[in-house]
């Protein structure tokens, strides 16, 4: 503790630890979620030189602690078979995480899964739900492709049916399913 009667020296340098020690764990800090970024490129690297299983071992950790591009991708290991056995409620469920936080990538993926009843029950509406989400929130070349398979779901649809899945997507918040 200092005291008043502390001299100043002593002051300076116990302020000069404290801002050291701040300026650590600042760094410290910022610093992770480059490490997750660094480890998701590595899992794609691996993936695409045909490692699935060092993709699915790389994966795993980051996916079961929340990251959801992570997530989304062991989502998809699952669902074709690619390093892990092809388990579409497991693929199912990687994806449902990753499009509640937000991944247009995951949202998409949930489409589809509704769309087939690969892992869920078979939902045109939902399928539209999260095909709508995703458009809506991917970077402009993957907008497209959305919108395409949005527009393939809604040709299964009545309007009745679009107008529900427009409603859930207008009214969807990030966290939320």
């Amino acid at each position: 503790m200092i005291s008043r009667f502390t001299p100043c020296i002593e002051r300076k340098g116990l302020r000069g630890a404290a801002i050291a020690v701040l300026a650590l764990f600042a760094c410290l800090a910022l610093s992770l979620p480059a490490a997750r970024a660094d480890a998701v490129a590595s899992a794609n690297a691996a993936y695409a030189r045909g490692d699935y299983i060092g993709a699915v071992k790389i994966l795993t950790p980051l996916a079961l602690r929340g990251n959801a591009r992570a997530q989304a991708f062991l989502g998809f290991m699952y669902e074709n078979g690619y390093g892990a056995p092809q388990a579409y409620t497991a693929a199912a469920d990687y994806y449902v995480q990753a499009a509640i936080s937000g991944n247009p990538f995951g949202q998409a993926m949930l489409g589809l899964m509704y769309d087939k009843g690969h892992g869920v029950p078979q939902d045109f509406v939902l399928a539209y739900k999260w095909l709508n989400l995703a458009a809506a929130r991917a970077a402009r070349h993957d907008r497209d492709y959305f919108l395409r398979l949005r527009n393939a779901v809604a040709s299964k649809m009545s309007p009745a049916q679009i107008a529900e899945g427009q409603y859930l997507a207008l009214c969807w918040v990030p966290g939320s399913p």
